[in-house]
């Protein structure tokens, strides 16, 4: 489909020629005098504006004012008689895309029409894929119905259009970062970057030029100059995560920056200011790491403004089949397979397991069982792993001991039972792989099989009290 360009220029002769040159390729509207144009631009809807600058009535830098505050996203192109650098000034402090004087190089012409229309479909995509990352943030795709996780979301509400710092605590993979970005998408810095660093995951030699940046040749490996996530962060919002693994020497640095709104690069004089929100996260107990002198009380008290506790998901019982179907959706969203749906039993499973790695490991069995699933319509218990059924299995144990139905030799000789044949079936019952998995010597482990009745499964002829494979 041809891109429309719009030629506002009161001459028929140049807006004719410009015709001939740019009809072959774009789809062309003409109009000779300002009042024309304007109408044209609001009702053919053009991709780009070839504007000249003197016109009958009104000069074309009114009529681009005009245009601007109509719709920013269409560029202008402003064209004149003259090579006055003032008036070329002046059309690009308006918000012209650039400027061509007359008479018209034909390639320099469709060289500058092609450039401006690439930019404007780059920065088209750019506010499309902004406005998709906000709408996956808003408040109503964060998913929970728990009462716990309700309030997050209206805490979040209170405190995302502001520029106070936020310290988000939970066990690993409650989902902070989640929380981080939602507050950073619905405030006014949502059109600014978003930022996240993770404190753990980097050596402590690294973490200073990290945070704020280094001069080339400040250290043996500084070829360059390197700007840190404070500078790349400004008027936008830094995640930290796992703040609480930062050392006391970083803690002292990142406190002053706090304070002051400023900082030096690594090796560097000049004092750098930043406009930045912090939204920090962390698994430890700070307030514990405060009373034992590992982390800064001063530096505590300046992230902990405000407070978000995340709940772990085994706290979250009516969350988890939520979470499940919301992370099967998405799989099947963006892979484009047909509808899926879990079974009974699966959902069953899912939802008794009591899920020690949180959210995230939740979303990474979800995608097993997308994946062994593949080619049918719905996930069954044979999608999923077997680390559910196993743990859901100590779980019964665990409460039939407690309700008195199973003495606890019984309970835990059946867990004990269920583990060894666990590992023995990922070792596919090679007897010296499976005892190294346990934490045992093979002797031991042919001593618990015998002792609790395990041998190996009759299949495809072999015998079930066949010796069990040594290596």
């Amino acid at each position: 489909m041809k891109k429309r360009v719009l030629l506002v220029d009161d001459e028929p002769r140049v807006r004719a020629s410009l015709k001939t040159v740019l009809e072959p390729t774009y789809e062309i509207f003409e109009a000779a005098d300002a009042a024309e144009g304007l109408r044209s631009f609001k009702h053919d809807t053009p991709d780009l504006v070839l504007l000249d600058v003197i016109l009958p009535g009104t000069d074309g830098l009114s009529v681009l004012q005009t245009m601007r505050t109509e719709n920013r996203a269409v560029p202008v192109i402003m064209l004149t008689g003259t090579k006055a650098v003032k008036t070329a000034v002046d059309a690009m402090k308006l918000g012209a895309a650039d400027y061509l004087s007359k008479p018209f190089d034909v390639e320099e012409l469709q060289i500058v029409i092609e450039r401006t229309l690439g930019k404007q479909e780059l920065e088209q995509e750019v506010r499309q894929l902004r406005a998709q990352v906000v709408q996956r943030y808003a408040f109503h795709n964060l998913i929970g119905k728990s009462p716990a996780m309700q309030e997050i979301y209206a805490k979040i509400e209170q405190v995302a259009d502001s520029r106070t710092t936020v310290l988000v605590t939970g066990e690993s993979g409650t989902g902070k970062e989640l929380v981080a970005k939602a507050i950073h998408y619905n405030s006014a810095r949502r059109e600014r970057p978003f930022v996240a660093l993770n404190c753990a995951a980097l050596p402590e030699t690294l973490i200073e030029s990290e945070l704020f940046g280094h001069e080339k040749g400040s250290f043996t490996d500084a070829t360059a100059r390197r700007v840190g996530q404070f500078e790349l962060a400004h008027t936008g919002t830094l995640f930290l995560d796992e703040i609480g693994d930062l050392s006391p020497a970083t803690q002292a640095k990142l406190l002053r920056v706090l304070q002051e709104r400023e900082f030096t690069r690594v090796g560097g004089v000049q004092s750098i200011k930043v406009d930045v929100r912090i939204v920090a996260a962390t698994n430890k107990n700070l307030d514990e790491m405060v009373r034992k002198n590992q982390f800064r009380e001063d530096l505590y008290y300046r992230i902990n403004v405000i407070a978000l506790y995340l709940p772990p998901l085994r706290e979250r019982g009516e969350d988890i089949a939520l979470l499940a179907k919301h992370f099967l959706s998405k799989r099947i969203e963006e892979e484009k397979r047909p509808p899926q749906e879990f079974t009974k039993d699966a959902l069953e499973l899912i939802s008794h397991y009591p899920w020690p790695g949180n959210v995230r490991e939740m979303e990474n069995i979800i995608e097993q069982a997308f994946i062994w699933s593949k080619g049918s319509t719905v996930i069954t218990p044979e999608h999923l792993p077997n680390i559910l059924r196993t743990d859901t299995r100590s779980s019964s144990l665990r409460d039939d001991t407690l309700a008195g139905r199973l003495s606890l030799e019984k309970a835990v000789m059946e867990f004990e039972r269920e583990i060894i044949l666990d590992a023995l079936k990922r070792t596919t019952y090679v007897q010296t792989h499976a005892a190294t998995m346990l934490g045992i010597s093979r002797r031991m482990l042919k001593y618990r099989m015998d002792t609790l009745g395990i041998s190996r499964p009759d299949s495809n002829g072999v015998n079930a009290d066949a010796p069990l494979p040594q290596e």
